[in-house]
């Protein structure tokens, strides 16, 4: 048995008091492209997962070494990645199988945890990008800003992808893929608003306010939820922000004047029934107002278009509409990351590198994946999917969620001071200050 490093000692230390706390992608499930089941997978499923997978795969009868990688990829983001993606890997570089096993999204982090601590973890594996930090933090993963080919990676990469991998001054990651929210028009109630065409400033959409009707359950837009992914495009773009540029400090950015103008902005737009009352969990909500022609406009990501022909047909996607010239969405999607405990380390960052590349890249695009790599994204093939386009033109100005390992918390005081906010119980100075105080403790952790 291998001699256990200090640090993976400390991880296995850590990990139980922190099981608790990844329970989710931190996003109330809208910053992600996948879908998995909610059903908890124990060890020996897992390893049953693991044989059955690697008896019904190929693997090349030259292979030298064999990684172990996790996923949660669909049915169908599967069945591309398989036969195109990994049989063009395992062509090139037949010295490596990769044993690619899809796992259940939810409790997927917690499967980690459980799977390093007992040494059976993968050598790669496919993760939202909210758990990066926390996984570095444990010791869970290996820094790769040292490998091989990463600087090239790194400088063709989205900046704020590519800043979803960076803890404690090292990256742990490369961004596999992107997704964001961009502004979702309702055609019949866009003609109704008098536009011909989506507005490209928030002050021409707020210029249409008078011809909504909230009496008769028409607004002119709406806020999903009082909760961080859904507040925080609006508040970015009204000139507000959470942290400093290098996410050490919330005190002087999240309490802010911007940043409290701009919250105390958005809770009037509720007050005076600019906004649906979906931003307070009610009915309509967000996607059956859309189709019950109650919202004129809706912020929300590219699975509402892969929902249904219907969503294509009866809107029109747009820029988040600016103020001051910034339009600012929020960045989501997986990074690919090695664990530190993989035994093939040197065959993992092949793997990795691999994925980075534009044909593989533009090869997943086919299955409703967006690239992060610059040079794929201007490649990718939007003939039969013409949204895709104003998503990858919003991520170009879309912010990342600190990169913390207390994302979970953080996360929960944003929601709650928002949350606050909107049902009249503190003040927007009041709850962002309180905010600020708190989410300074968790950063200095």
């Amino acid at each position: 048995m291998r001699k256990m490093s200090k640090k993976f000692i400390a991880f296995i230390t850590a990990a139980g008091m922190l099981a608790g706390i990844l329970s989710g992608c931190g996003t109330n499930g809208n910053n992600s492209g996948n879908i998995g089941t909610s059903d908890e997978v124990s060890s020996k499923e897992t390893e049953k997962q693991a044989d059955s997978k690697e008896t019904s795969s190929t693997i090349a009868g030259n292979a030298e070494e064999e990684i172990l990688f996790w996923h949660s990829y669909s049915e169908g983001e599967e069945k591309i990645f398989q036969e195109q993606v990994l049989t063009a890997f395992e062509k090139v570089h037949p010295e490596i199988h990769v044993n690619a096993v899809r796992m259940p999204y939810e409790g997927m982090d917690q499967q980690l945890i459980t799977a390093v601590s007992g040494d059976a973890a993968p050598d790669v594996m496919r993760m939202d990008i909210t758990w990066v930090a926390q996984m570095a933090k444990l010791g869970a993963l290996e820094a790769v800003d040292g490998m091989d080919g990463f600087e090239g990676i790194k400088g063709n990469a989205l900046e704020s992808s590519m800043v979803t991998n960076l803890y404690g001054g090292n990256y742990y990651g490369l961004p596999l893929n992107a997704n964001t929210t961009v502004a979702i028009y309702n055609k019949k109630l866009l003609t109704e608003y008098g536009f011909s065409q989506p507005p490209e400033t928030l002050e021409e959409l707020l210029a249409a306010k008078d011809k909504a009707d909230p009496a008769g359950e028409k607004w002119l837009f709406v806020v999903q939820g009082t909760y961080n992914w859904a507040m925080l495009p609006f508040l970015w773009t009204l000139g507000g922000s959470v942290t400093d540029a290098d996410f050490t400090k919330a005190s002087g950015y999240l309490n802010s004047e911007a940043t409290v103008k701009a919250l105390e902005t958005v809770r009037q737009w509720y007050e005076d029934g600019i906004i649906g009352p979906s931003v307070m969990g009610e009915q309509p909500d967000t996607w059956g107002g859309m189709s019950g022609n109650n919202y004129g406009m809706i912020v929300e990501g590219p699975w509402y278009y892969s929902s249904s022909q219907e969503a294509q047909d009866t809107t029109i996607p747009a820029l988040l509409p600016s103020v001051e010239g910034r339009s600012i969405s929020i960045i989501g999607g997986e990074d690919v990351v090695m664990t530190s405990t993989s035994k093939h380390k040197e065959a993992a960052w092949t793997f990795m590198k691999f994925l980075m590349e534009d044909e593989q890249q533009l090869a997943m695009s086919k299955a409703g994946m967006i690239p992060t790599m610059k040079t794929a994204m201007d490649q990718v093939d939007t003939s039969e999917s013409p949204y895709v386009e104003i998503y990858m033109e919003q991520l170009k100005s879309a912010n990342p969620r600190t990169p913390s390992a207390q994302w979970p918390q953080i996360e929960e005081t944003l929601n709650q001071a928002f949350e606050l906010v909107f049902r009249g119980e503190k003040s927007a100075r009041d709850a962002l200050d309180e905010a600020a105080e708190t989410i300074d403790e968790l950063l200095a952790e």
